[in-house]
């Protein structure tokens, strides 16, 4: 059998609408020998089922040994705050307000980054390719990139290694795309209130 490493994560508003609509069993996973039900892991293919649990019966990651194929349906309160498609498309089409990014109370507020102003004060960041490697960055496995331009990040940020914690390339990019929607979003705010 050809072992695959899975690693699908869908955003949404709120997954119950989705999960209305979608055969699926949650995931299950063991902590200290305590078995729960997994925050946010579905299976919508066929895994053994404890309906004690009314979970799959495997832990995920045994389940994804055996091949079984987990995605992770994720509530991302950020797309609460988009009216509708018309909003949206004007949103992504609009300009980026990557100028705000140095004010700290705004990049506070920012969805996966607002935790590591004093590191963004040495990078600037503008444009998603460089969120996603701010994003990247900020992971245990390349923080020793921390210091070093962006031209030499660059050589390394997407390099995988088996034993550390790191991003992605793909996972990055769409952190990023959703980090600057957020900035959008709260620079309309902004504008609303003014300010």
């Amino acid at each position: 059998m050809v072992k695959y490493s899975t690693d699908v994560d869908i955003d949404f508003a709120d997954r119950e609408h989705i999960l209305k609509l979608v055969r699926h069993t949650p995931a299950m996973q063991v902590n200290d020998g305590r078995v729960r039900r997994h925050n946010s892991g579905v299976y919508v293919t066929d895994i053994p089922y404890n309906p004690l649990t009314a979970t799959a019966s495997i832990d995920y990651q045994e389940a994804e040994d055996r091949g079984y194929f987990k995605i992770d349906f994720l509530n991302v309160n950020v797309y609460k705050l988009i009216r509708d498609q018309q909003h949206y498309d004007d949103l992504m089409s609009g300009p980026t307000p990557w100028h705000r990014l140095k004010d700290r109370s705004f990049f506070e507020r920012v969805i996966h980054i607002g935790n590591h102003y004093d590191l963004v004060r040495t990078l600037e960041i503008d444009s998603i390719p460089r969120m996603a490697m701010f994003l990247a960055l900020i992971r245990p496995a390349k923080r020793h990139l921390v210091g070093k331009t962006w031209t030499e990040i660059s050589r390394d940020i997407w390099t995988q290694h088996q034993d550390e914690y790191a991003f992605k390339k793909s996972h990055a990019v769409s952190y990023a795309v959703l980090a600057t929607l957020h900035m959008k979003l709260l620079d309309e705010d902004l504008d609303t209130q003014g300010q």
